[in-house]
């Protein structure tokens, strides 16, 4: 591995500290003190850890005062999934991907510097107790680090102290079996727990005990799945069922679940679950556990409505759509209450409130921009954007609607926009708990009820009743018990373009079931042709069905996407990297 990326100066010179005059959150980097200067106080403490909340790789957002990525969640976040394409073949589904030479992958500067600030803060001069908050918060960002190179290369070593040249064992080591890297970050997560202080006694916007025990549930059900799922093959890890790891996941859940400091937001509220995604602000939020806030008059801000208003280059799939139940708690296969998908408007009818909260509907109240200057009227959704450019197109027709804030004002004319990120939420963590006990056969009614029918209660649907799950003959995992199929439909839907469709399909084991040999496949074109200009639809091929498919054209998916269950779930080590360090060998399965 790269000398520059492990050791080299651990100097505070080498990273920009925040000043704390305002929430870190909401200002750039200011400051570069001397080490020399350094750790005499807990508020040096403070300024190290803020970097971390301000590092794009851990907490990424829309961009400070530029245009930065397109989104967390909405328009980009489910890319490399089933659930959304972009106007141009994903290369990663599509079995593309080659050994690189290099890789940003590839990277250990965050660990670099948690190390060194976990090798250094013995030198303040306070007490334990308004020392260990800021050693919990390295330790939880070393284990988000380590979680996001886990995920990318699995096996990995593990360094857990600043190194020097002469180093060399630990330098060049080899690479520790994937879930002994699982357990070392667990085990610096359960140190952050023990740590950090609880939301009630912690300070605003910094991490705090129960957003340390969310992202535990989400490490281990992730790492239980992937064990599970993933047995027997060359990415599995010998004699383990990932059991351990659905219990920690559980057991995490459960502690937030159990301390009542959260909730859901918007119940029984019209359009609750749209108004989670579009808020400037969640500081009375029940729901949302931990955000990024911007401020115009500090800098901090993006143009995410700019995108927001149109396709963007982006498209939810059918499948996707197609997994939202009717309103009366039926699949679209069997209930009598679907009325098809000639129209928007009948994709939607009677149909699950999310999904209509999730896409563009030409139903008079999905607006792109409202309480405009000069009194001008709202700018209201009528059809697609086919008429934009490339990277303004729908590319299935189903346009996100899901993140985008209608307010002019919040969009500051869609340059300046507001909209808070979100990191972690409530949901999530109940979808968490409902499917670690559903894998480990433990799901009670009771914690349905405590889970995914508090998710269904917000916004109207029928509550999930385990004794009385109807066959749905479209499951995507026929070979997997109902409960299983339900609990992985309620997180497909409730989470949809929040960042964490790859992530499941690659834990479950399940490209085989849901990419290879699939063509991703959109609206029904003809609904527009007396809408929009011919001339705008003739770059939308059709399927026999009059479906959209963008890439029936291609030569490249003329047999549907080519991602290899042998290779893809992993990404291969840079050849640089292995030259350097002969130990990280073998390489990725399916990468020699």
């Amino acid at each position: 591995m790269q000398l520059k990326n492990i050791i080299g100066m651990m100097a505070l010179a080498l990273t920009a500290l925040t000043s704390c005059t305002k929430d870190f959150l909401e200002r750039a980097p200011e400051t570069s003190i001397s080490e020399a200067e350094f750790w005499k106080s807990t508020n040096d403490m403070k300024l190290y850890v803020n970097n971390f909340y301000n590092n794009t790789t851990l907490l990424p957002h829309y961009g400070l005062g530029g245009f930065g990525t397109i989104g967390i969640y909405g328009l980009d976040a489910d890319q490399g999934s089933d659930n959304m394409i972009s106007m141009g073949v994903n290369g990663m589904l599509n079995g593309e991907r080659t050994v690189p030479a290099t890789s940003g992958d590839w990277t250990w500067g965050i660990i670099r510097n948690a190390n060194y600030f976990l090798a250094n803060y013995g030198k303040v001069q306070d007490s334990w107790d308004n020392v260990k908050p800021y050693v919990g918060e390295a330790l939880f960002f070393r284990a988000m680090m380590y979680y996001t190179l886990m995920k990318n290369f699995g096996a990995l070593p593990w360094i857990s102290k600043p190194l020097t040249l002469t180093d060399t064992t630990i330098l060049f080591g080899a690479r520790l079996p994937r879930n002994q890297v699982a357990d070392s970050i667990l085990s610096d997560l359960d140190k952050a727990i023990e740590y950090l202080p609880s939301k009630s006694a912690a300070q605003a916007s910094r991490i705090n005990k129960e957003v340390a025990l969310a992202f535990q549930a989400r490490v281990a059900l992730f790492e239980g799945s992937w064990e599970k799922y993933h047995a027997g093959t060359p990415f599995g890890v010998a004699g383990s069922n990932g059991t351990k790891y659905f219990e920690k996941a559980a057991a995490a859940a459960q502690a937030v679940m159990t301390g009542g400091l959260f909730g859901l937001d918007n119940v029984g509220a019209p359009n609750g679950y749209w108004r989670i995604f579009n808020q400037a602000d969640h500081g009375g939020s029940k729901e949302v556990m931990f955000w990024r806030k911007f401020d115009v008059a500090l800098g901090l801000h993006h143009n995410w409505h700019r995108y927001t208003s149109s396709g963007a280059g982006r498209g939810l799939t059918k499948t996707l759509v197609d997994a939202y139940l009717c309103t009366d708690g039926a699949p679209i296969a069997i209930s009598p209450l679907y009325r098809g998908d000639d129209s928007l408007i009948r994709v939607v009818a009677n149909r699950d409130p999310r999904l209509s909260q999730t896409m563009y509907v030409p139903d008079g109240e999905h607006i792109i921009t409202s309480n405009q200057p000069q009194g001008a009227p709202n700018n209201i959704f009528k059809v697609p954007s086919f008429e934009q450019a490339n990277e303004g197109k729908p590319a299935t027709g189903y346009q996100v609607y899901k993140g985008h804030a209608t307010d002019y004002n919040q969009q500051n004319a869609g340059n300046l926009g507001i909209t808070a990120v979100i990191y972690f939420r409530y949901a999530e963590l109940l979808l968490n708990f409902a499917e670690a006990k559903a894998e480990l056969g433990t799901l009670t009614q009771a914690d349905v009820d405590a889970t995914i029918n508090k998710l269904r209660g917000r916004v109207g649907m029928p509550p999930l009743v385990l004794s009385a799950i109807v066959t749905d003959p479209n499951w995507e995992f026929p070979a997997l018990s109902p409960v299983i199929n339900e609990v992985r439909r309620e997180r497909r839907v409730e989470l949809a373009c929040e960042g964490f469709r790859k992530d499941d399909i690659f834990r479950w084991a399940a490209a085989d079931e849901l990419i290879v040999g699939k063509k991703p496949k959109g609206a029904k074109k003809d609904q527009w042709t007396t809408l929009v200009p011919a001339n705008q639809l003739s770059s939308y091929p059709v399927d026999a069905q009059g479906y959209i498919e963008l890439f029936k054209n291609i030569a490249t998916m003329a047999n549907g996407y080519k991602f290899r269950t042998d290779r893809d779930y992993l990404l291969p080590l840079p050849t640089n990297e292995l030259t350097l360090n002969p130990k990280l060998l073998p390489q990725n399965p399916g990468w020699q």
